[in-house]
């Protein structure tokens, strides 16, 4: 059993593609934090912002990206998606490319803009050969920006970033990433992939709360989305309460309009510690390890796994079932079970870490097999 993830007997863990847990130094970092709340209320402040700082940090070398001043502290990935949605200078007749198997939060985003003339085209990849000819495909003259998920939800189809972003940035237009499914699984690299915008919540890969996502804004677009919402914590010279006049930050710091999220930044600031001392190459060879071993595992159980296979096409998430199989009924029997799990894509969805037992993956299709 990994040190920093004494889950309970009873628990297989196999929902990191939902929310995954925390590691024992996340938990020791919350309830420091909430201590020293009680006890000393906002006396060591000044030390928080250090500890957002070095946040911060962490993001910029886990995305690669070129500044810290890139990185931006937002809710969700819902609201990174919408300030760029609704900060793009739109006109009547553009259009957004995206998969029509997206997460709900990668197309409503972009459906929102209907009522200003911009259609969001909805590429099927379920039966493509060459995702990414899909989506490059349905672009013509007036697309502006292409958003894709890094890893789709429920299939579990990587996509090659570098491949799109090149695309996009030959054609001239806007590349989106959500990055959700792949940050805390794979590494990623904005600067390799050509990224124009990322967004990620913490809580799934990255092993962090809910409530807090990064942001990264490629530096020549931060002054080309137009600012929605507005406070003290946005503007350059923040802490100078009493000037009239203002501007927002030169920094991605822009688009964060109100007070920090403190907790969830000393909880993620923990977490991602956990990372960086193991290393994302390793991370990612552990969880390819598990994910392949899983694989084997349904396979020799008679389950179709309706994820990619191949070493390239996958990144932690095994959506399976079989012929006849009641997927509702086998995902509520597992829960029962302390197998935690989701169904998707038609079918049930493992997600292993890198961390998971090999014993735990076992166990879970043993009770899938049974059902």
């Amino acid at each position: 059993m990994h040190p920093e993830f004494p889950l309970a007997d009873d628990i297989l863990h196999l929902n990191h593609a939902a929310v995954g847990p925390w590691p024992v130094r996340t938990q020791r970092a919350v309830a420091a934090f909430a201590e020293e709340n009680t006890r000393l209320g906002s006396r060591h402040y000044l030390q928080w912002l250090k500890v957002e700082k070095r946040l911060r940090e962490r993001l910029q070398r886990l995305i690669h990206a070129a500044s810290v001043d890139d990185i931006g502290l937002l809710k969700n990935t819902s609201e990174a998606l919408s300030v760029v949605a609704h900060g793009l200078p739109w006109k009547a007749g553009d259009n957004v490319v995206c998969p029509l198997q997206e997460f709900p939060s990668n197309r409503i985003v972009w459906q929102s803009l209907e009522r200003l003339g911009v259609e969001t085209r909805l590429v099927d990849l379920s039966k493509a050969s060459d995702p990414e000819a899909a989506l490059l495909g349905a672009m013509d003259r007036r697309t502006r920006l292409l958003s894709v998920s890094a890893v789709q939800y429920a299939s579990g189809l990587r996509m090659d970033l570098n491949r799109l972003g090149s695309a996009c940035h030959h054609r001239g237009v806007l590349f989106c990433v959500d990055a959700i499914q792949q940050l805390g699984a794979l590494p990623l690299d904005v600067q390799d992939c050509q990224a124009d915008f990322l967004a990620a919540d913490a809580h799934k890969w990255l092993l962090g709360p809910e409530g807090i996502a990064v942001f990264y804004c490629a530096e020549r677009l931060r002054n080309q989305l137009t600012l929605q919402q507005f406070g003290w914590h946005m503007v350059e010279d923040m802490g100078n309460f009493d000037r009239l006049d203002w501007e927002p930050a030169r920094s991605a710091r822009r688009f964060e309009c109100g007070s920090p999220n403190m907790l969830g930044i000393h909880a993620l600031e923990a977490s991602l510690s956990l990372f960086e001392e193991t290393g994302m190459e390793f991370v990612a060879d552990a969880l390819s390890r598990n994910v392949e071993y899983l694989i084997d595992l349904l396979r020799a159980s008679k389950f179709d796994v309706y994820s990619p296979v191949q070493a390239d096409r996958r990144a932690g998430i095994v959506t399976f079932g079989r012929q006849g199989m009641d997927a509702e009924k086998t995902y509520q029997r597992l829960m029962e079970q302390g197998v935690l799990c989701a169904l998707r894509g038609g079918g049930i969805r493992f997600s292993p870490h890198f961390y998971t037992r090999t014993g735990h993956m076992e166990q879970a299709v043993e009770r899938a097999a049974e059902v």
